[in-house]
């Protein structure tokens, strides 16, 4: 099954169940809610229906005094009343009185005069104090017969309940308001659930559109055919550019033939100068003796260029280790006063050689989560460079501190700095600058290794110059 069908079915399957909740939850509150409005109706009639007959219930006239006149001649009157587009003729609300014993005494319909009434909840409560309302058939059979019921009390001067009124009105007469309420709702609802619909059908559409064109550049690019990226836009955009550059990088010649390139180069000199010290040794015999001091000294050569291609490999894959991987595997709760420390130990032989110490200024226990042989490598790689250009007898000022949600690192020296027209490519990969006082170049791998563990720690690397002289290496890292 296609992608966009799979999206439009979900989405219809969504819109479709949501319409269906929406409008079994709306059209079952319509006709209770219609029927709470006309009870609240019910209650303020019958009581004011109650005040007005109070003086003729107690004067004994309630069947033919004045007020049973009054509703009698209401029910005969022509309401002649237009209500949202329906006609109303006549009066379909019933008014009867009981007394205290629950028996009829006025009927507006004159049918149940006699009749005791006391067991309808409506006459029952009301006699009691309560509040007193039923709902009833009159027809059994019919469920659409049912009546409301809604009384107040006749009370005496001293406030005691001497009868009961209730005014009656059957539940069809809402059946016309309802029945047009619900064809409304539904008639909105099926509207809306097609628009929804033919949104989502296009939306299904223009989503498959876009996967096809991506899925149809990604198959030319695998049979090996020229092919440009699709035109997308959003994020299908971004996804085409970036299979463009993922596509660049893997067939990208010219990448691999640059790298090789400039690996070449830096491995051209050490070897040289090997070579050349080699031949020196070598063409030393018996008739032309080399003093001992020459050949220590290409010995010595020999040894610090080997060595210098030993760690520029060495650099390289630990760096191509790091460069490939996408996130770490592991991150751990680590403490980097305490792995700058190690660093520090770690770079002792090295620091003697050059002739320069550490000293430790505002650091204190700034815990970060991460890889801690990278970061610890990291540091040391910082120190390091630090020593190659610090001038013998200097310091090397090494500070932790925390700022705000950052914990930050900086090796600073105080050696020639950085010159502008390297300061962009300082982290690039090979680029070294010339040590002080004629000292050989680097691998150019160490601030590349470090910008790379930063990146993985969700942290930046930098390197600036430092006032008063020197450089200043930063390593910025989110606070764990």
């Amino acid at each position: 099954m296609r992608i966009g069908l799979r999206v439009f079915l979900g989405y219809f399957a969504i819109v479709a169940l949501a319409a269906l909740l929406l409008a079994r939850v709306f059209v079952a509150e319509v006709k209770p809610g219609v029927r709470q409005a006309m009870e609240d109706t019910l209650v303020e009639t019958a009581n004011v229906l109650a005040e007005l007959a109070t003086d003729d219930f107690l004067a004994g006239h309630i069947a033919d005094g004045r007020f049973a006149e009054r509703v009698k001649a209401m029910q005969a009157r022509d309401l002649g009343a237009a209500i949202w587009g329906f006609e109303k003729r006549s009066t379909a609300t019933r008014v009867y009185v009981t007394d205290a014993r629950g028996v009829v005494v006025f009927d507006s319909f004159g049918r149940d005069v006699g009749k005791d009434y006391s067991r309808w909840n409506d006459v029952y409560l009301t006699l009691h104090g309560k509040y007193g309302a039923r709902s009833t058939r009159s027809d059994p059979n019919d469920p659409n017969s049912t009546v409301m019921h809604v009384a107040a009390p006749l009370k005496s001067a001293d406030g005691r309940i001497v009868g009961v009124l209730t005014v009656a009105k059957p539940n069809q007469t809402l059946a016309p308001f309802i029945e047009r309420s619900q064809r409304k709702v539904m008639q909105w609802g099926w509207l809306l659930m097609g628009a929804a619909l033919l949104i989502g059908l296009l939306t299904a559409w223009w989503f498959g559109r876009q996967l096809g064109a991506l899925k149809r550049y990604a198959h030319a690019v695998t049979a090996g055919e020229r092919a440009t990226p699709p035109k997308a836009s959003g994020e299908f955009g971004d996804l085409g550019q970036a299979l463009e550059t993922m596509r660049t990088r893997l067939e990208g010649k010219q990448y691999v033939e640059q790298y090789v390139h400039t690996l070449t180069h830096e491995m051209k000199s050490p070897l040289a100068a090997i070579r050349g010290s080699a031949e020196l040794l070598e063409d030393a015999n018996a008739d032309r003796p080399m003093a001992d001091a020459d050949r220590a000294r290409f010995a010595a050569s020999i040894r610090t260029q080997s060595e210098r291609l030993a760690q520029m490999i060495d650099k390289l894959l630990a760096l191509a280790a790091v460069e490939h991987r996408q996130m770490l595997e592991t991150r751990e709760r680590v403490d980097l006063a305490e792995l700058a420390g190690e660093a520090v130990a770690q770079c002792t032989q090295r620091m003697r050689e050059a002739g320069v110490r550490v000293e430790h200024g505002g650091i204190a226990p700034a815990f970060v989560e991460g890889d801690a042989f990278l970061l610890r490598q990291a540091i040391a790689n910082f120190i390091e460079n630090a020593a190659a250009f610090a001038p013998a007898g200097s310091t090397i000022a090494l500070d932790i501190a925390r700022n705000g949600e950052r914990v930050v690192l900086t090796v600073a020296d105080r050696g020639p700095g950085i010159p502008d027209y390297a300061m962009p490519r300082v982290f690039e990969r090979f680029y070294s600058l010339p040590r002080p006082e004629g000292g050989s170049r680097s691998s150019g791998l160490g601030l590349c290794f470090v910008a790379e563990v930063a990146s993985l720690h969700d942290g930046t690397a930098a390197l600036a110059n430092r006032e008063g002289g020197g450089a200043i290496a930063t390593l910025d890292l989110p606070a764990a």
